[in-house]
């Protein structure tokens, strides 16, 4: 994509009410308004909120959210570019139950207070193979640590890859520190009793693995408290 490409999608960004964009110094001095008032201040009622981390283009806020009008859904990612595409469809279609937050997902307890989030995916991450990036992935134990904050006691996290490595690196790690692993699958579209949206909402990254015959491993779990 080129500068002048992305440099348009940046200007429209700021258009879009349902794009929220602070800046690292407002998080980190705790003067982000909107922690603690999701619900009643950006979404006007008191459904369950559900994040994607790591959102991208927000193909699973957007899908999410067209199924489920009860829940509130928040797409989060760091680029804006990539963002662009969900806030402009969430803009367009006018769906009062999605948005996106343009951050660092290490923010992310900065951005939510303790037990207001209900539940997160995590689709397609970078699985950060090499040793010295392993406090960069987004299961690793600090980022861990950081969803026991803002999730509630039951809340569930979802991670959806392509990466064998991450899907094992996970397992292992949940296993180890006793978190409750509720699902776990190595070849998703292999497994005919998954949900139905696991399989019919796709990230971009995603229909491209399928083309390669790439399997998509799953796991569902709780984090123990």
């Amino acid at each position: 994509m080129g500068s002048k490409h992305k440099l348009k999608r940046f200007q429209e960004n700021e258009t879009f009410s349902r794009l929220l964009q602070p800046s690292r110094e407002e998080l980190l001095e705790g003067n982000f308004p909107l922690r603690g008032h999701w619900r009643e201040e950006f979404f006007g009622n008191d459904h369950p909120i559900v994040l994607e981390l790591g959102c991208g283009k927000g193909e699973y806020t957007v899908g999410l959210a067209r199924r489920h009008p009860e829940k509130n859904f928040i797409g989060v990612d760091i680029k804006g570019a990539r963002l662009w595409r969900g806030a402009k469809t969430v803009t367009e279609e006018g769906m009062p139950n999605a948005g996106f937050l343009r951050t660092q997902i290490e923010l992310i307890d900065r951005c939510f207070a303790p037990d207001e989030v209900d539940e997160i995916w995590i689709t397609f991450p970078d699985p950060q193979i090499k040793y010295r990036r392993t406090k960069h992935r987004l299961t690793g134990e600090g980022f861990l640590e950081k969803y026991t904050r803002i999730l509630k006691k039951d809340g569930l996290i979802h991670l959806k890859t392509d990466s064998a490595f991450l899907h094992g690196y996970t397992l292992g790690l949940l296993h180890g520190l006793r978190h409750e692993v509720l699902y776990a699958q190595h070849d998703l579209y292999r497994d005919d009793n998954a949900p139905e949206e696991l399989k019919t909402i796709q990230t971009f990254y995603e229909k491209k693995y399928l083309e390669t015959q790439t399997p998509i491993t799953y796991i569902r779990f709780r984090l123990k408290r």
